[in-house]
């Protein structure tokens, strides 16, 4: 039970520290690491991962976990989901 908790500590804390350093980039900076970011991603697409040690898939998989974090928190934005706007729709209706 503690060691749960601790990680989602460490998860939440890892996130804080991605959307600050996000932060302090300029829009050139953030179209680079996107663009950084996707070429990575092709690379490990590219790769032959049948010859990879488990230690290696995790890592790759932990990798590509922290890009897609920091990929979402430059892009940015709201989203609302589907169930949210037709909410948003029948409130509207009942109300008008």
């Amino acid at each position: 039970m503690f060691a749960v908790s601790s990680i989602t500590a460490n998860a939440t804390s890892g996130n804080k520290a991605i959307r600050e350093r996000v932060a302090g980039m300029t829009d050139t900076q953030k179209e680079e690491r996107v663009q950084q970011i996707q070429q990575r991603v092709e690379e490990i697409k590219a790769m032959d991962k049948s010859q990879l040690t488990k230690v290696e898939r995790r890592d790759l998989r932990n990798e590509l976990k922290d890009m897609n974090k920091e990929a979402k928190a430059i892009r940015g934005g709201i989203y609302i989901s589907v169930a949210g706007i037709v909410i948003i729709i029948l409130l509207l209706i009942i109300i008008l």
